[in-house]
């Protein structure tokens, strides 16, 4: 992401080398963590076979898609986030980020916004337009219903 873009909006970015991996397999954990290995196998959603998205676009987990997520990701409160890419070893977390938006990534693909403790995410792919962006929160009792209702707000 460029750095005149974190500067003009008093966004600080710290970039962690050699943590892409490691964010991967935690977003992963966290929103896939309800697919067996063989579901995950089944729809390509492996570090190094495919995309993590796949969630998405295989429809194996509730989601927002296309202006609907890029509206919740917009109005999600983001004090401080983690920012990964499908195939990058390193990764960024960024403070100060609630004036970050969907806008702000349209250069960017296949990369993956989440909060410091994986309760929600934003992806943009490299098929955006058929394929995301999406938006979605972590499976615990009530986030379906918190998507719903935001969806109703759209």
């Amino acid at each position: 992401m460029a750095k005149k873009l974190f500067e003009n909006k008093k966004i600080k970015a710290i970039k962690l080398p050699n943590r892409g991996t490691f964010l991967r397999k935690q977003w992963e954990d966290n929103f896939a963590g309800h697919l067996s290995p063989e579901e995950k196998e089944e729809i390509y959603l492996c570090n190094n076979c495919g995309y993590l998205w796949h969630l998405f676009s295989y429809e194996k987990k509730h989601c927002l898609r296309e202006q609907e997520a890029e509206k919740a990701f917009d109005n999600e409160p983001k004090n401080s986030c983690y920012i990964f890419w499908q195939h990058a070893d390193y990764a960024l977390i960024v403070e100060n980020t609630d004036i970050l938006n969907h806008n702000d990534l349209e250069n960017e693909y296949d990369i993956y916004i989440t909060d410091k403790e994986f309760n929600w995410t934003y992806v943009k792919t490299h098929e955006t337009g058929l394929c995301g962006p999406y938006y979605s929160r972590k499976s615990k009792k009530g986030s379906i219903e918190i998507i719903e209702r935001t969806e109703r707000n759209l």
